[in-house]
């Protein structure tokens, strides 16, 4: 296997707590933006309209576009460069009037007159508002229903306190995921659904990594004086190559599909990309620090000696 760190011993769970303070910060900020705007900004597919797809007969601009939906009443259209200077996506939260007739709306609206042609209707598709609402009930199913596997998953493979830990540093990530789009003023669409579970297993997946070498070095007779923090650290730091190389290889696919995927895969990509950032971060100073204060808790509450550096602790 490709190393990167010889002999890594860098203290990661003896600087939680300034990790805490970066963790609240960005979940602050990831909150007030999103109840500065009202919440996420919903693709169609979430809260019904018509989206048109279209190439026009020579380049236009974005601002000329909306100009001419503008004096046909569909000034507030969404509209995307879609691949190629002259393809674009319009999205429109019109949704009772018949997408044929909506798609003649649009040609006519951008049709100069003695222009060479008419832009090219490619495409027209309609969901309905409680198709969009339904949509929505279900993504957050999906969502719940991954973090309830994961939690069971890990409770039945390790145990609780590392199961609930691992919940909420996926429930961090999502969130900052989540306020990432709603800063840069992002659409939540299927695609973005999709990215989330994908940040999910992702994290997930770094998280167990982790708790396996721990439980390996927790089956081993560890020296006297090395406490349950101790032993967080070794699992990082003998996973920190597998997670650098790891998280650089999703950091290139995830750049690449954002820079040349196309509008379609734009918000997926950057979403991802914000994933495999906080995932590796959210497994050492949330999951793993979260697991370490929470038996020092415990054993405090049990009346035994607290968890932390320098002081033997049992396993529980």
């Amino acid at each position: 296997m490709l190393t990167i760190f010889s002999n890594p011993q860098y203290d990661f769970v003896g600087k939680r707590h300034w990790a805490y303070a970066i963790s609240v910060g960005l979940m602050l900020i990831a909150l007030a933006s999103l109840l500065v705007k009202g919440g996420l900004a919903y693709d169609i597919d979430f809260t019904g309209g018509t989206l048109v797809e279209l190439r026009m007969p020579e380049p236009t601009s974005v601002g000329t576009i909306r100009a001419r939906l503008a004096e046909k009443g569909l000034g507030h259209s969404l509209i995307q460069e879609f691949g190629a200077s002259r393809d674009f996506l319009i999205r429109t939260q019109v949704a009772s009037t018949n997408p044929a007739e909506l798609g003649e709306r649009v040609r006519e609206a951008l049709t100069k007159d003695g222009a060479a042609g008419a832009p090219e209707i490619r495409r027209v598709e309609f969901v309905g508002p409680q198709i969009g609402q339904d949509l929505r009930r279900q993504a957050a199913y999906a969502i719940l229903a991954a973090l309830a596997g994961i939690l069971l998953y890990i409770w039945m493979r390790f145990d609780l306190r590392g199961g609930v830990a691992t919940i909420l540093s996926v429930g961090h990530d999502v969130l900052i995921c989540l306020g990432g789009l709603s800063l840069t003023n992002r659409e939540f669409s299927l695609p973005v659904l999709a990215a989330l579970l994908t940040v999910i297993g992702y994290a997930v997946n770094d998280r167990i990594v982790m708790y396996d070498r721990l439980r390996e070095i927790r089956a081993r007779a560890a020296p006297k004086g090395v406490t349950f923090a101790d032993q967080v650290n070794m699992a990082v730091n003998q996973t920190l190559s597998r997670t650098v190389l790891t998280v650089a290889t999703v950091i290139l696919s995830a750049a690449m599909l954002f820079l040349f995927g196309g509008a379609s895969l734009e918000n997926f990509a950057f979403v991802v990309l914000i994933g495999a950032f906080t995932a590796p971060l959210s497994t050492v100073y949330v999951a793993a620090a979260l697991d370490v204060d929470g038996r020092a808790w415990l054993a405090k509450r049990k009346g035994a000696a607290p968890v932390r550096a320098g002081s033997k602790v049992a396993r529980s």
